[in-house]
């Protein structure tokens, strides 16, 4: 019967047990540096030494008095018998933000106000003195004729109100008795030319562009995104087919100034507009 030799073998996890316990070394110097010499393995199999230092250095913080006596509260609820500090799995911290306040922002402002001080004062050093009054080198609190004389420019205020008021008004007052005092538009008063709707629509008509050989896709939005560059446009009109409502090919497109419209017609005219070379004219009276 043959031997069982397995278990005089030892076991490959026990020999890398084995390997990865090698001696580790820690010391503690005169300067309180704490040294751990470890050997390890590398990647590529090879032994390989690994010294790491420690240094501790005892860092003190001054907090406020009632943030300490918190600190030193009981914890109640859920979280009685828990370690102290907030814990992760029942506190939500927040992103800490940090201040900063500029140290020189008050002297900044004093700067300035040195700078704008200095410089009214040389202005009014190459600035003389002159008395409103009589037109001296004195002040006009010291005028010897302050008693006597008024002020120039009160003087001349005070002829110019009184011209003013003496001067009679040259536009006539015309009243309607069967208004009885009621406020009349200017528009329907005595002698006023009332308007005409013919005069609007030769104004329309004047400042109104033809635009033909318009493809069948054409909608009023894209008809007004084409001409609003060269003004403000009143109103535009896109023929359209009654039973499939299809543009039939040309529109008409009325600015408010005829000299946008004119701008218009030069630019767009001949202008490439989806595969079709557009052409704009003036639009014809319909009279």
């Amino acid at each position: 019967m043959p031997s069982d030799d397995t278990s005089l073998k030892p076991s490959w996890a026990d020999e890398v047990d084995e390997f990865d316990l090698l001696p580790l070394e820690t010391f503690t110097d005169e300067n309180g540096i704490k040294t751990i010499i470890e050997i390890k393995t590398n990647d590529d199999g090879k032994k390989v030494k690994v010294t790491r230092k420690i240094k501790k250095t005892l860092i003190t913080e001054y907090v406020n008095k009632a943030a300490a006596e918190r600190k030193k509260w009981v914890k109640f609820g859920d979280e009685r018998g828990k370690k102290v500090g907030p814990d992760l799995s029942t506190t939500s911290i927040g992103e800490q933000i940090y201040l900063k306040l500029s140290s020189t922002g008050k002297q900044h402002t004093e700067n300035v106000e040195d700078h704008d001080a200095s410089k009214k004062k040389q202005l009014l050093l190459g600035k003389k003195i002159l008395c409103r009054m009589c037109k001296g080198d004195h002040f006009t609190t010291k005028c010897p004729y302050k008693d006597t004389l008024q002020p120039l420019e009160e003087l001349s205020t005070a002829l110019q109100e009184t011209t003013k008021e003496t001067q009679p008004s040259t536009e006539p007052i015309q009243a309607d008795s069967s208004t009885g005092g009621k406020y009349v538009p200017p528009g329907m008063r005595i002698g006023a030319t009332k308007p005409s709707g013919d005069s609007y629509k030769e104004r329309r008509d004047d400042s109104t562009i033809r635009v033909t050989n318009l493809s069948e896709d054409t909608t009023d939005s894209d008809i007004h995104d084409l001409f609003c560059r060269f003004g403000s446009i009143s109103r535009i009109y896109l023929a359209r087919d009654r039973e499939t409502n299809v543009c039939k090919g040309f529109a008409f497109v009325s600015f408010v100034i005829r000299d946008d419209a004119s701008k218009a017609l030069q630019a767009i005219n001949g202008y490439g507009y989806d595969n079709l070379i557009l052409r704009v004219e003036w639009a014809k009276s319909s009279t």
